[in-house]
């Protein structure tokens, strides 16, 4: 083990600029990820690599470093600005993220290396003058960066040097295999590049054929999610409807303590869970391809920077779920789904790639469809040398998807990954009638208002009041996203845990249980007439006989 440690190459010893080390300082980096250890010298001496590590292993910072490092290299000799790096990720939030880890690596060379997110709402036109300026790297989804392409804004025949493709396996998946092959053909025929992915996939196959030219692969040996001593896997057999009852107790008793992500499979399941932890003064913000995507990548951050312990998300696979989950819709239903189909962003991602940080526990609350999404839903918690618990609730629906997942994960070893978590449904029926009272208040009209109800006030703070926060910067900080969306009243003794309800083994909890104020004999009408009495001089006076 010993021998091991002496081996592994620092940053200082890859030949890196000092600007790029101060900055790397500056992020609190130590020592390099296993795959950046692997695959940063390997691209500075220019071969193409495909690398697979597990979701929070440092895979930006891979492709990153190099990048800047070979265009500080390139300015010596540099004739005249043009574009040397191209980023390309499936969604428009890994877009966010990816230009922020640029930026804070260029932080001490940012005048020799500029970065440009070409993704988001704005209009083409807009970003033209931007790049006419020809940043040294640019960021953006394949359609985005095709579209600019088309139009004139971006020119990259004559001048790019490297070409990064993030998240690959999720790139076919989110419809893009025309962009690539299309955006290929303004490529220049010699160019560096780099295929960074959570898995090895048929996808990620056909794309190494069609972009790599003799590549290096980086398989590393280790366990696609974090080993078992910084992340607790649990699940609990329940019944559907038992879901919300359970979500409610973990979150009300503080069982679950810490920033929590609820990862749900449908945005109205979204609207139902938030609608449905209001009615206990619980508060949580929504995450869905709905809202736009300066809101989504605002409540990432807020979130990141701690103003909000719990978020509720739909997992991007969910969107086709959706859509193609029921059978043939007809009449109004059919118009329905149209109508909400339209809203929803094709380069909408969260589950995958996003750096949640900080995140103690993932619930899922809806249990994934497939195997790879229930490793990047887990892969937001336990990042780096931090711990964390994923729990999922199961109902019989979905015991098999469980077993799919157990398969894959636990291998050969007859150990389970995923444990039975112990969770005595009898200690918390008195708080059945509770969930099921605030579920019934949760009606489909009610989520349906909700949902259309967010999605304006998004968009007014999305849009109108752009030119505001960008006078105002200090407002943005202020903006919440967790505000209550119910319509009717909430229930105010919803929100209190009387002391007869608490679970034998949590009533020496005092801080959860609320007690009753004790009010005074008399009642409030005898408190105010004597109040009175006692403030008149008239009445107050006593006389008491001998005095004169």
């Amino acid at each position: 083990m010993a021998d091991e440690v002496e081996k592994s190459l620092a940053f200082h010893e890859m030949g890196l600029d000092d600007r790029l080390l101060k900055a790397i300082a500056s992020q609190g980096w130590r020592n390099p990820t296993l795959i950046q250890e692997r695959a940063i010298p390997l691209a500075l001496e220019g071969k193409d690599l495909l690398a697979r590590a597990r979701t929070g292993s440092g895979k930006t910072a891979a492709f990153v470093i190099p990048i800047i490092q070979r265009i500080l290299d390139g300015k010596q000799a540099a004739k005249e600005q043009a574009v040397k790096a191209l980023v390309l990720t499936p969604s428009k939030e890994l877009c966010s993220q990816a230009y922020k880890n640029t930026v804070a690596l260029s932080s001490c060379c940012s005048r020799e290396v500029r970065c440009l997110d070409v993704s988001g709402t704005t209009d083409i036109t807009s970003q033209r003058p931007m790049l006419m300026e020809k940043p040294d790297v640019v960021i953006g989804t394949p359609s985005r960066v095709l579209a600019h392409i088309q139009g004139g804004n971006l020119e990259l025949q004559d001048s790019l040097e490297m070409l990064v493709m993030d998240e690959a396996d999720l790139v076919f998946s989110f419809g893009y295999e025309k962009d690539i092959k299309t955006l290929l053909g303004h490529l220049p025929k010699i160019y560096q590049a780099f295929l960074m992915s959570a898995t090895l996939s048929e996808d990620v196959q056909a794309l190494k054929k069609l972009i790599l030219h003799n590549p290096v692969t980086l398989k590393l040996e280790e366990s696609q999610l974090p080993e078992s001593d910084r992340l607790t896997q649990y699940h609990i057999n329940c019944e559907e409807g038992d879901k919300f009852l359970i979500i409610y107790t973990l979150l009300k008793l503080r069982l679950v303590r810490g920033k929590t992500i609820l990862f749900v499979n449908t945005i109205d399941r979204c609207y139902r869970l938030k609608l449905f932890l209001e009615q206990f003064s619980i508060p949580a913000c929504v995450l869905n391809s709905e809202l736009p995507v300066s809101s989504r990548c605002h409540i990432v951050n807020q979130f990141n920077q701690g103003l909000y312990n719990l978020v509720i998300a739909t997992d991007e696979s969910a969107l086709d779920a959706e859509d193609s989950g029921g059978k043939e819709k007809t009449g109004k239903a059919k118009k329905k789904a149209k109508r909400f189909k339209k809203k929803k962003d094709k380069e909408y991602g969260v589950s995958r790639g996003i750096d949640f940080q900080f995140v103690s526990n993932v619930i899922n609350f809806d249990f994934p469809t497939q195997v790879d999404s229930y490793i990047h839903r887990v892969g937001r918690t336990a990042r780096g040398d931090s711990q964390g618990t994923a729990l999922s609730l199961i109902s019989a629906k979905e015991l098999s998807l469980l077993e799919q997942a157990e398969a894959a994960l636990s291998g050969d070893t007859d150990n389970p990954v995923i444990k039975p978590y112990r969770f005595k449904m009898e200690e918390i029926e008195g708080f059945r009638y509770r969930a099921k009272d605030a579920l019934r208040s949760v009606t489909k009209t009610s989520v349906r208002e909700a949902r259309l109800k967010e999605i304006r006030s998004e968009i007014l703070n999305s849009e109108k009041l752009k030119s505001y926060f960008e006078d105002n910067p200090r407002d943005l900080q202020v903006l919440r996203h967790d505000k209550a969306l119910a319509a009717s009243k909430v229930k105010p003794h919803m929100k209190n845990v009387p002391e007869y309800l608490m679970p034998p083994s949590m009533k020496s909890n005092s801080s959860v249980i609320t007690k009753r104020p004790q009010h005074v004999q008399g009642g409030r009408r005898e408190q105010k007439r004597h109040m009175k009495r006692k403030e008149d001089p008239l009445r107050s006076f006593k006389y008491k006989q001998g005095e004169r």
